[in-house]
C-alpha cells in the first residue's frame, strides 16, 4: 500500500516594509553588523524587529554610518511573512530597542523598493560647536572647536566642491568604492549662534568623505588656509593633501530621497536640537 503523500503547506507571502530609524551612534561601532561581539546599530534593530516578527529579520540600509555617527532619518527595508499592523510593528519594535535607537515610522511598500538602490540622493549634516569652552551637554553629538571659524570663508571653499568630481583626495585611504566620482548637489555652511552646520546632499558618498570635507573647511574657516585650498585638494586626487579627518560626533544622516511612487514620509531634517530649515 502506497504511503499517502504529505500535503504541502502554503507559505504566507512576504511583505516588504520601509522603516525610518533614528539613533545616537555614540556607543556603537557604526551601523553595519560585524563579526564578533561588536556593538552595532544594525544588530539592535534586527533583533527588535525579529522579536515582533517571531523570526530572524535581515535589513538593508540607505547608507552605512561609521562608529560614533548619528542618524535622524536612516531608511532601511526588510521582508517578513508575519502579519502585523504597521502600528504593531512600530510600537512593538520600539519596546525592544535601547533608548538611543528608535523607529520613527514603518510603512508597507512594493517589492520594487530597495533602501539602498532606490535612493536618488542622501543628505548629511555636520554640526560644529564653535565656542571657547567645550560644552558639557551634547558633547558626543557635536564636534567642538575653540578656534573662531569664519563661515563665509568656509562657504566660499565649499562652492568649489559642488558638482560631479573625482573625490579621491576626500575619501579614506581604505575606501572600497569602485569609483571615486560623486555628484555633490548642494553644500552650504550656515551659522546658528555658536553652532555651524555643514549641510551636504549628493547622489552617494565615499568613506569618510564628509568628515574629510569638514576637516578642510574647518582649517579654512580658522584662517590656516585660503578657500582656494579646497579646490587644490580636490584637483590633487591625493588623500595626503587633504589634511585631518574631522571627528565623527557631529555627523548626522538626515535624509534619503526616493522616487515619489513609494510615497514615503518626508524627513524633518534633524537633528532634533536644530531649528527647522532647508
Amino acid at each position: 500500500m502506497d504511503n499517502p503523500q504529505k500535503e504541502e503547506v502554503a507559505q504566507p507571502p512576504l511583505c516588504r516594509y520601509a522603516v525610518c530609524v533614528e539613533y545616537d551612534g555614540s556607543k556603537y561601532h557604526g551601523w553595519q553588523s560585524q563579526p564578533g561581539s561588536v556593538n552595532c546599530v544594525q544588530e539592535a534593530v534586527e533583533a527588535a524587529l525579529g522579536r515582533v516578527a517571531n523570526h530572524p529579520v535581515s535589513v538593508i540600509c540607505a547608507g552605512r554610518t561609521d562608529s560614533g555617527v548619528h542618524a535622524s532619518y536612516q531608511i532601511i527595508h526588510f521582508d517578513s511573512a508575519a502579519v502585523r499592523p504597521e502600528r504593531g510593528w512600530l510600537l512593538g519594535s520600539n519596546t525592544y530597542l535601547p533608548d538611543d535607537i528608535c523607529i520613527k515610522w514603518i510603512k508597507s511598500v512594493s517589492e520594487e523598493f530597495h533602501a539602498r538602490f532606490s535612493a536618488l540622493e542622501r543628505r548629511y549634516r555636520y554640526v560644529i560647536f564653535n565656542g571657547p569652552v567645550k560644552p558639557a551637554l551634547l558633547s558626543r553629538q557635536l564636534t567642538w572647536t575653540f578656534r573662531p571659524l569664519d563661515e563665509v570663508r568656509m562657504q566660499e571653499a565649499a562652492n568649489y566642491l559642488v558638482g560631479t568630481h573625482d573625490f579621491s583626495s576626500y575619501r579614506a585611504v581604505g575606501c572600497q568604492a569602485h569609483s571615486p566620482v560623486r555628484d555633490i548637489r548642494h553644500l552650504w555652511v550656515r551659522r546658528l549662534g555658536q553652532l555651524i552646520v555643514i549641510d551636504v546632499r549628493a547622489n552617494a558618498f565615499l568613506h569618510h568623505m564628509i568628515r574629510n570635507i569638514a576637516g578642510v573647511l574647518m582649517k579654512i574657516g580658522s584662517g590656516d588656509a585660503e578657500p582656494i585650498w579646497a579646490k587644490e585638494v580636490l584637483e590633487s586626487r591625493d588623500r595626503r593633501e587633504g589634511g585631518v579627518t574631522a571627528p565623527p560626533f557631529g555627523l548626522y544622516f538626515v535624509n534619503a530621497i526616493y522616487p515619489d511612487e513609494f510615497n514615503l514620509p518626508k524627513s524633518e531634517l534633524g537633528p532634533v536640537f536644530l531649528p527647522q530649515f532647508d
